[in-house]
């Protein structure tokens, strides 16, 4: 997934070329939308994560269980400290995640971009930048 900033209008040229739904960040709260956009997509398996996508998907619903976990344990009143701790857990596994995904974003279509040339390669790497100032700040 692309993402671009508030501070852009729509996408970026570096966004479209490497595939997929373009994201837009509300300016109120600075989270993102996914504004699915077909016609930039590419085949299946374009995108950087392509190989992983099954393990992503596991991990994904493993996250998604230790989510379903927390609200358990608001209704069955477990301790506090308790429920911290797996808040903590699923953060980490979100984190986790998301590096994972940036590094596939990084091998996949910073590479490709660098071979299409300097503004290509400078668009993509200003993009993935944002994207880890966002998940910093998170």
């Amino acid at each position: 997934m692309t993402t671009t900033d508030a501070g852009t209008s729509g996408g970026t040229a570096a966004a479209a070329a490497c595939h997929g739904p373009q994201s837009e960040s509300d300016p109120r709260t600075g989270a993102g939308s996914v504004t699915d956009t077909a016609a930039e997509s590419p085949a299946p398996g374009g995108h950087g994560y392509a190989k992983q996508k099954d393990a992503h998907i596991k991990r994904l619903r493993r996250i998604e269980g230790q989510i379903r976990g927390l609200q358990r344990m608001l209704e069955e009143d477990v301790y506090c400290i308790d429920i911290l701790t797996q808040v903590s857990a699923s953060t980490k596994g979100l984190q986790s995640f998301g590096l994972q995904l940036l590094e596939e974003h990084l091998r996949h279509c910073v590479a490709d971009a660098a071979a299409k040339g300097p503004d290509a390669i400078d668009a993509k790497v200003q993009e993935a930048t944002k994207a880890i100032e966002r998940m910093l700040r998170s």
